[in-house]
């Protein structure tokens, strides 16, 4: 892979001047550097995409797509500056059986690449906690790997204080059951991300979430005793 698609500083640094200047006023008088700087985060992330595609399939189709407008919405929100001060994007896996998607976002202090279940509904939870309740260990050989712990750290996500519903609070795989979004990150530094190599490190990060899409994947495209129910 050549690492040819930097992420350059003016990139960040125009985040901090927006960031400073959060109006459509100063946006407008701004905005052919906006478009400068966004067209080097669409070719990064379509330059990861490429390479990301080669291992896994996408409905995401370019890095254009993938990047977040940079437009927020403010119509229920008390905070009403209307431009978001990060470059953000995401890429989906494609179809039904593959669940789970790759997350990015790029500023000053607070890069990561994240991915996982924010908000998995009531089907979904209930699916995945039966899994625990009938086998946890996969589950932790993966949250337990190498790869993962040098990658993530640890499992991430809102938790219960207490058990679910129909679950014992002494039960073997209790501090898994009482997790109610499962999110895995890795944070960069600016250093990282502004580096020669940071397309690479972009790259394996996503790469090292896989076994955790796939085991999610698994579990949700199956009922409880594994037939799949696609």
């Amino acid at each position: 892979m050549k690492n040819q698609i930097l992420i350059p500083k003016s990139s960040l640094d125009f985040l901090l001047q927006l960031k400073e200047n959060n109006n459509k006023f100063w946006f407008e008088a701004n905005k052919t550097n906006y478009l400068k700087e966004l067209n080097h985060i669409e070719t990064f992330a379509d330059a990861l995409l490429q390479e990301l595609s080669k291992t896994d399939i996408l409905e995401t189709s370019s890095g254009k797509k993938s990047v977040y407008r940079i437009y927020r919405d403010i119509r229920f929100s008390k905070d009403k500056t209307p431009f978001k001060t990060f470059w953000g994007g995401s890429f989906t896996r494609a179809t039904a059986a593959r669940r789970g998607g790759y997350y990015f976002h790029l500023e000053q202090g607070n890069s990561f690449f994240a991915g996982g279940f924010w908000g998995p509904n009531a089907a979904d939870l209930k699916r995945i906690r039966s899994e625990f309740d009938n086998d946890a260990e996969s589950f932790r050989k993966i949250l337990n790997s190498k790869s993962f712990i040098n990658t993530f750290g640890t499992l991430q996500g809102e938790q219960l204080k207490t058990a679910p519903k129909d679950f014992d609070i002494h039960h073997e795989a209790i501090d898994l059951l009482r997790y109610k979004q499962f999110l895995i990150m890795k944070h960069f530094s600016d250093e990282e991300v502004l580096s020669d190599h940071f397309l690479e490190k972009a790259l394996e990060t996503c790469k090292n979430m896989r076994p955790f899409f796939d085991y999610m994947s698994e579990v949700l495209t199956t009922d409880v005793n594994g037939a799949s129910v696609l």
